[in-house]
C-alpha cells in the first residue's frame, strides 16, 4: 500500500483504531499511524500535506 491509495489506507485506520475519532487526528499523529499499518510500504518522504488532508478526510468519510 502506497500513499496514493487514500480509500484503503482509510479503510484500515478505521478497522484498526475504531477508537480514535479521526476528526481530532494532527497530521503528524496521523502520518504515524499510516506508517505503521501492516500492509503500508512506502516511502515517509513522499507523503505532504495534500495526502494526509486526502487520508483524513477519506477516513471521516469511512466512519460516517
Amino acid at each position: 500500500m502506497k500513499w496514493t491509495d487514500t480509500q484503503r489506507i482509510a479503510e484500515d485506520l478505521a478497522d484498526i483504531h475504531s477508537h480514535i475519532d479521526p476528526n481530532t487526528v494532527r497530521f503528524t499523529q496521523l502520518r504515524d499511524l499510516v506508517l505503521s499499518l501492516p500492509d503500508f510500504d512506502d516511502q515517509p518522504e513522499h507523503c505532504g500535506e495534500r495526502i494526509l488532508e486526502a487520508i483524513q478526510q477519506a477516513w471521516i468519510d469511512e466512519v460516517e
